[in-house]
């Protein structure tokens, strides 16, 4: 049986013709940009995440980029950030100037640990930037005491996790203004690069509009030096046919995730998903671990059953980052992370019968 990582095919196909009624009024329309159907994505996902605004921007990395800028973070400033994030989250830190500062995950849920967030900060610290990792959303109840505390901003990044909740509160409307991404591969996926900021700060959405279109509210005054980070109409489109399925996607997803803890819970030698209490999951990605990672990666693709890491270099043992001065074993739960985890393939639309399939290769290979 081959097995895909990723499979589109399952969620793509019954929606075809909805998603060609979609192209079809942007292209009849010949308003290609800032158009009716960015306005009606933005509004149609601030609802679906409880919040009073929404931005549809390019891509997630440029959501976080303005969410720091609208919040004036620059040069001399601290942001509080996991230490096991895509590069993403960092990279944004350091287009406006700034300094991250890794705190370490909790080994079992991998999303940032709260108890170790005040050591990390200092008169210089500005922010705490939150991953919901994988799909899981963070211990945001603590996370927002901390930042009470100190006086502290909050940026959710949210690019994995639409749709979790944390005391049934959703991701991405704790912080004053947070980040997502639509990249093709997310639980809610464009067809295309494509991003979003949340907010319920009429000042803060106001201020990251203007930000994202060149740093203007009326065309040709410029009161901000903004950027041309716009969603195009085509992908707004699209995301509006799919957000009315995201509900039923995350469902499947969360029922795979059984199947999956199910046939896989007899192997001692497989850490498998931990969710925190208090928190949902919505497993943008299905990540177990093991001290024989790469083996089994390759076990598994001989087989036919497509893998990925995530992500295989913490950042701060990037090439990027060398000037911060880190080397191996200064974030050890990270680097363990790093070194054992593995993605399992999870997409709406599998059977529980390709579940069995992957845990019974699972399980050859461990009594190899």
């Amino acid at each position: 049986m081959k097995i895909p990582f990723l499979n589109f095919g399952a969620t793509h196909q019954p929606m075809k013709m909805e998603m060609m009624n979609a192209f079809e009024k942007v292209y009849d329309s010949n308003w290609f940009v800032l158009g009716e159907q960015v306005k009606a994505f933005e509004s149609n996902y601030a609802a679906f995440n409880q919040v009073n605004h929404a931005v549809a921007v390019s891509n997630g990395l440029d959501a976080l980029h303005i969410a720091l800028k609208t919040l004036n973070i620059g040069q001399g400033d601290e942001v509080i950030v996991p230490s096991n994030t895509f590069i993403a989250t960092v990279l944004a830190i350091s287009y406006v100037g700034a300094t991250p500062i890794f705190v370490e995950p909790n080994i079992h849920t991998y999303n940032i640990d709260p108890s170790k967030i005040e050591t990390a900060i200092t008169p210089k610290t500005k922010v705490i930037m939150p991953v919901h990792l994988y799909g899981q959303a963070c211990e945001m109840k603590e996370i927002m005491q901390i930042a009470e505390k100190y006086n502290l901003k909050v940026i959710e990044d949210n690019a994995q996790a639409q749709g979790a909740t944390f005391q049934n509160k959703i991701t991405g409307s704790f912080g004053q203004i947070n980040g997502t991404s639509f990249y093709p591969g997310k639980n809610l996926g464009a067809l295309g690069d494509a991003g979003g900021m949340t907010t319920n700060d009429a000042a803060l959405y106001e201020k990251a509009k203007v930000l994202s279109n060149y740093g203007t509210s009326v065309k040709y005054v410029n009161d901000e030096i903004g950027f041309n980070m716009r969603m195009d109409e085509c992908q707004a489109a699209f995301l509006n046919v799919k957000l009315n399925y995201l509900t039923t996607w995350i469902e499947q997803r969360q029922e795979i995730a059984k199947w999956y803890n199910h046939h896989l819970s007899n192997i001692n030698s497989l850490i498998l998903p931990v969710v925190a209490q208090n928190a949902t999951h919505t497993y943008h990605l299905y990540v177990v671990r093991t001290n024989k990672r790469n083996e089994l990666m390759n076990y598994l693709s001989d087989h036919e059953i497509g893998t990925l890491i995530h992500y295989p270099i913490p950042p701060h043992l990037q090439k990027a980052y060398l000037n911060l001065g880190f080397s191996k074993g200064d974030f050890p739960i990270a680097e363990e992370i790093a070194d054992t985890c593995l993605s399992l393939p999870i997409w709406p639309g599998m059977k529980e019968d390709q579940v069995i399939y992957i845990a019974n290769i699972i399980n050859q290979f461990f009594q190899i």
